[in-house]
This record gives structure tokens, sequence and C-alpha cells, in this order.
């Protein structure tokens, strides 16, 4: 069992910046690789990003390319996502997913684990 707490959230004018944490329990927090999805009121939670439990390998989706970036401490058990360049429509509620099923993930059935989400509101 892993247990993920999201922090960091809040709101932020557009062009502006944040950082999400997330905080696993565990000692087995380096064998799962991690990712973050968001979901926007009325749409689908999609994938944002996602790194290795190596961190050999990140993805991001096409919306985010260039403005997020991904990292882990796995001394410290924790996930980060750096936003940059934020815009209206990165506002969501985003969410940290860790998985031992495969070696990254960009599908949500890829996770195994989820976080309760924290909220990102960049006003226009």
């Amino acid at each position: 069992q892993v247990r993920l707490v999201e922090s960091g959230g809040g709101l932020v004018q557009t062009g502006g910046s944040l950082r999400l944490s997330c905080a696993a329990n565990g000692r087995t927090f380096s064998s799962y690789a991690m990712g973050w999805f968001r979901q926007a009121p009325g749409k689908a939670r999609e994938f944002v990003a996602a790194i290795s439990r190596n961190t050999d390998s990140t993805y991001y989706a096409d919306s985010v390319k260039g403005r997020f970036t991904i990292s882990r401490d796995n001394a410290k058990n924790t996930v980060y996502l750096q936003m940059n360049s934020l815009k209206p429509e990165d506002t969501a509620v985003y969410y940290c997913a860790a998985t031992n099923f495969v070696v990254i993930g960009t599908k949500e059935y890829n996770y195994r684990y989820w976080g309760q989400g924290t909220q990102v509101t960049v006003s226009s």
C-alpha cells in the first residue's frame, strides 16, 4: 500500500509559477514510477507528466511541454511538478499517482495508487 499526499496548489496569476509536491509513505518509493494527472471542471482526468523510478525517462503532455517539469527525490519519497508560464487552461485539480505495473505510464489504468488531489487555479 502506498499513500500519496499532494501539496503546493493555490491561486496564481497568468504567467506565474507553482511547484506541486507529492509525498509518499513507505520504503519502496524508488520502485514506483510516478505520474501527474489533472481534472478540470466538467472534463475527464488527463495525463500531465510522468517519470520513471530511476529518473532516466520523463514524458509530458503536449499542452505542458516546455512549461512543466517533473522530478523526484527518492531519498525524500517525493515527486515534484514545477509549473511555469501558467495559463487559465491549466486550472484543475492535480493528482499524483504511483505504479509498479509499468516502467513509465501515461494512462490512468497504468497507475495503482492515487493521491487526493490539490487545486490549482490560474486567474486571467
